[in-house]
């Protein structure tokens, strides 16, 4: 083999460090950028927090106005109050490509002459928390009674021996969030120890099969079943225990509804689900009179009885943007509408500028720390800009989206047009990689409610007139359909489909299944009223 030397040329594309994080900083969400924010202000001393109002930038987030901190203040104020963001300055130097931008510097890493030119008027929200409304949120989980917790205090009450105190205690603790026993008594018995024999393991069956009895007692009516059946069955025959322990008062009827409905629950449970009335009708010897009685009945009973007791997550959603009107020239003018991005979420922060400075007064010194120190700064710099750009990008989005949405902001959800991240990224000069993360777990208040920005994103379907009609209005338009159904007699997946053709809009029986679907509306069948 000859060995030899030669030249390639080639060209590839290279993300720098700084670019690599307005990327990343990008597609976090408010809670992620805090969290990163926090985490830097730890690490980076020339990173500081500022708390007072300060100067606006010359660049940057110049072109915002002050930005309404109460939503409702936003909508209820005056609109001749309102100055048109088109009329504000613009900076030229974020109308280029995301990609485009210079983050490298001049390579340069010696302190600027004055750093407050880095500082950023971003309003973090735990600035204008009191310092005396600390809570504590674990006291707060505390305060919340878990269903464990409300059946151990009523077997608390109960004189049982230890044993049998154990067992019951083993069977609250093994329900599920729901209430339900999902492991039959035999494995459970198994689960305690390997080791126990024949007679230790039916002992202790036993107790558990009394334990179970006992925990099927307490309230919520319907803990401790196995499926769905047996707890809709303990609790009818509460209710006819309680009918027939009030002698004063004929429940007849009430007591043979009861008898139908536990009659119905032995039968297969797909049959209820279908309401197949002439099946359960025949099984049960009864007429479909009753048996539409019975299954009214039973609808009315908890299917999941440990639901009242679920610790629910309350996600509240801090909006990134508010959509604000603009006022009108002429009261005959259609109403305008623009982006003001949330403050609150916004961190504000800055170059520390003692640390800035008696780093430049003693440049030259110590080169090896100096360097090191001299990087930090820059990071700290670096950081802001980035955290600039996310939020100036995130406000060019919110714009473009307005723009095109403003039937939406007007009339709602039969209003949206069809929008693709392509439509947005070709007008600001944008990858549609960079809208996608923008658009991501970034949200706009609008008069119509919050959303996060992919929901004003959406595909079309074909209309008579030749142009497209939104699939989110399409689903709203389905929606508004089957509430305004007669519920004896539910519209068809088919039926909408056939509506839908009257209105113009094309969309075939599956497409209407599969957004019916998404709208968590149950089939004709389930919405047919007995």
């Amino acid at each position: 083999m000859k060995q030899g030397l030669s030249l390639k040329v080639s060209q590839h594309l290279a993300l720098t460090p700084q670019l690599q994080q307005s990327i990343r900083l990008l597609q976090l969400s408010t809670l992620e950028l805090n969290q990163e924010v926090e985490q830097l202000l730890s690490d980076n001393p020339f990173l500081e927090r500022e708390l007072d109002e300060a100067p606006r930038e010359e660049f940057g987030l110049a072109q915002v106005p002050d930005y309404a901190r109460n939503h409702d203040a936003a909508f209820d104020s005056s609109y001749e109050s309102k100055e048109s963001y088109a009329d504000q300055p613009s900076d030229d130097s974020f109308d280029q490509s995301w990609e485009a931008q210079d983050w490298d510097g001049d390579g340069s890493v010696d302190t600027s002459p004055n750093d407050y030119e880095w500082g950023t008027e971003a309003t973090g929200s735990s600035a204008h928390h009191d310092a005396n409304t600390e809570f504590d949120a674990t006291e707060l989980g505390r305060q919340h009674e878990t269903l464990p917790m409300h059946l151990h205090r009523q077997a608390s009450a109960l004189r049982l021996s230890a044993p049998d105190s154990a067992a019951l205690n083993f069977l609250i603790e093994s329900l599920n969030e729901n209430g339900y026993l999902d492991d039959s008594l035999a494995s459970l018995v198994q689960s305690l120890d390997a080791s126990l024999d024949i007679e230790q393991q039916e002992e202790w069956l036993h107790r558990f099969t009394v334990a179970q009895r006992l925990l099927q007692n307490m309230t919520p009516t319907g803990v401790g079943a196995h499926d769905l059946a047996e707890c809709l069955s303990l609790q009818i025959n509460a209710h006819l225990k309680d009918l027939n322990h009030n002698v004063d008062i004929d429940h007849a009827a009430a007591r043979e509804t009861c008898q139908v409905a536990l009659c119905i629950l032995q039968q297969p449970i797909d049959l209820l689900a279908r309401r197949d009335l002439k099946k359960l009708a025949q099984n049960c010897r009864e007429s479909e009179s009753s048996i539409k009685t019975a299954i009214a009945y039973i609808t009315r009973l908890e299917p999941k009885p440990g639901r009242q007791f679920a610790n629910l997550q309350r996600n509240i959603i801090v909006p990134d943007v508010f959509v604000v009107p603009i006022a009108r020239k002429k009261p005959s003018d259609a109403q305008q509408f623009r982006a003001q991005l949330n403050t609150d979420t916004m961190p504000r922060l800055r170059v520390h500028d003692i640390y800035a400075n008696a780093l430049k007064n003693h440049k030259g010194e110590g080169a090896g720390a100096t360097l090191a120190l001299q990087q930090r700064l820059q990071e700290a710099r670096w950081f802001i800009k980035s955290i600039q750009q996310r939020f100036d990008t995130i406000l060019r989005v919110s714009n473009a989206i307005i723009e095109r949405q403003k039937g939406f902001l007007t009339h709602g959800e039969l209003a949206m047009r069809p929008l693709v991240l392509r439509e947005i990224a070709d007008e600001l000069g944008l990858h549609e990689s960079t809208i996608s993360r923008v658009t991501t777990a970034k949200y706009m208040q609008t008069p119509f409610g919050t959303y996060e920005l992919k929901y004003f994103f959406g595909s079309g379907l074909g209309t008579d007139s030749g142009s497209n009609a939104s699939s989110t209005a399409v689903r709203a338009l389905i929606k508004q359909l089957v509430a305004a159904e007669n519920p004896k007699k539910p519209l068809s997946d088919n039926k909408i489909s056939q509506l839908l053709h009257e209105q113009g809009i094309d969309c075939a029986r599956r497409t209407v299944a599969k957004y019916r679907e998404a709208l968590k509306i149950a089939p004709t069948n389930l919405r047919k009223l007995l």
